[in-house]
């Protein structure tokens, strides 16, 4: 049996006549296997024609290998076979890599073929065929090519082109600009209508909002006519957060289904799915969909729905016991990746915000529900400070839109991060200021309480400096 050392050192020393006998079509395809995932790196003087054999081998896997490796050299032979061949491969995975394969050689020789593969049915095969095109982008006719799929009815395909064929926005100085948020808004807290307070607030000011929105008529205090007006004032409120938001920045929005009792015994309860029917309205604001988090809390802690079906255990019957939230994160859309937000901070800013030991590595969060003698419905402080330190860098601006009573602002806080609340109900706003400024002492910008009009007064003198 061949072992990977022997192809290792075999390939350093580009033996072709060990890889023309191990590499027999005839060869079982366990074997061909092993030899073609351990080729690594090809030297120049590989000879490709050991692999143009196994390009037609019944094995899909064994195709799929000789695609990847015929990518790696610069052999015609090998571009004109897979250009030959990709029309009439069978297999998804295979044909996607030998577009692959074919962009990778970056010879003009395979530019119709790209062109003709622009046409595919396979968006997968689309993408690759323009990223091997990219490669010839100062090519008039390949920039007159890509243009025309602007309007590709795929997704990911029309983003592509856009971040690809838009002018590059120049990015000298960027980086030591855009970190920072205006001192006035920092550690406050407005006791106002949200929509009226953000009227005030600047765009692009905010570096994190993680919230969780009032529930569909689930308590006295978030009455609504009706869920198309309870979701429209949700999207009224996330397009505000959208807007204040800085570039690539995270959102981070904790919701539920919600139950709505039957009117009588002669009726059925309404269960509302809120995460998945706001999460298609949350992405066309403009924010790109990261991750799913679910909230698992200890099923003691959850109401019993299932004590009829316990008696009877009759099927159709059965309810669940809800024991989770989601906790779905999004990002305001950019063409900047992660990198470009990291590198607007400080070495030493960097070094002090990394996560310190244990981190949950699923996104099934184990964590305790809490309550309060003051608001019927809050975050527990560890779900509060997972958010924060994983999206968020010491000395960033903290948003929740409904602050309640205040657990956002005073993890903020804790973690050396500076909050911005809004909270509508005098109680709940007058609680939370109150117990933010006793955690305060040490503050750099100590916890101000606004009304609306002393909010926008301050927001007025800040513009005319």
């Amino acid at each position: 049996m061949v072992s990977k050392s022997d192809i290792e050192t075999e390939n350093s020393a580009t033996h072709n006549d060990f890889f023309r006998e191990t590499l027999r079509p005839s060869t079982d395809a366990s074997a061909l296997l092993r030899v073609l995932d351990g080729l690594g790196r090809l030297p120049a003087d590989f000879d490709a024609a050991v692999l143009l054999p196994l390009i037609h081998h019944c094995n899909d896997k064994v195709r799929l290998s000789v695609a990847k490796n015929m990518g790696k050299t610069k052999d015609l032979r090998a571009l004109h076979l897979l250009c030959e061949l990709v029309f009439t491969e069978k297999n998804t995975l295979v044909r996607r890599e030998m577009v692959s394969a074919i962009g990778r050689a970056r010879n003009p020789e395979a530019l119709s073929t790209l062109y003709k593969l622009l046409e595919d049915e396979d968006a997968k095969v689309v993408l690759q065929a323009i990223r091997g095109l990219l490669c010839f982008k100062r090519d008039p006719a390949v920039i007159q090519c890509l243009s025309t799929l602007k309007e590709h009815p795929n997704e990911l395909i029309r983003s592509v082109l856009q971040k690809e064929l838009q002018p590059k926005r120049s990015e000298k100085g960027r980086e030591a600009t855009e970190v920072g948020s205006p001192d006035w808004l920092k550690n406050v807290l407005v006791n106002a209508d949200v929509f009226e307070a953000l009227k005030s607030v600047p765009d692009d000011s905010v570096h994190l909002t993680f919230t969780s929105p009032p529930y569909y008529n689930a308590r006295d205090y978030t009455i609504y006519k009706s869920y198309d007006d309870y979701l429209a004032f949700l999207v009224k409120v996330f397009a505000e957060v959208h807007r204040i938001t800085k570039e690539g920045r995270f959102f981070v929005l904790n919701t539920s289904p919600v139950l709505i009792p039957r009117m009588g015994r002669n009726h059925s309860s309404t269960r509302y799915l809120i995460p998945f029917d706001i999460h298609p309205l949350i992405t066309k604001i403009g924010f790109d969909f990261i991750d799913d988090i679910v909230w698992v809390k200890p099923e003691p802690s959850a109401k019993n729905r299932n004590g009829g079906f316990f008696q009877h255990r009759k099927p159709l019957g059965y309810k669940a016991n809800s024991v989770c939230e989601y906790v779905l994160v999004y990002r305001k859309k950019t063409d900047k990746l992660l990198d470009w937000n990291i590198r607007q901070y400080a070495e030493e800013t960097i070094e002090a915000s990394k996560v310190k030991g244990e981190y949950p590595k699923s996104n099934a969060w184990k964590i305790a529900p809490a309550s309060s003698a003051v608001h019927s419905a809050i975050f527990p402080k560890e779900l509060a400070s997972r958010v924060i330190e994983f999206y968020s860098y010491k000395g960033d601006l903290v948003f929740d839109p409904f602050a309640g009573s205040g657990t956002v602002g005073q993890t903020a806080l804790s973690l050396e991060r500076h909050y911005l609340l809004t909270e509508q109900d005098p109680q709940y706003a007058a609680h939370a200021h109150k117990t933010l400024h006793a955690g305060s002492l040490y503050c750099e910008h100590p916890p101000t309480m606004f009304s609306l009009e002393q909010f926008a007064e301050r927001a007025k003198s800040e513009r005319a400096l």
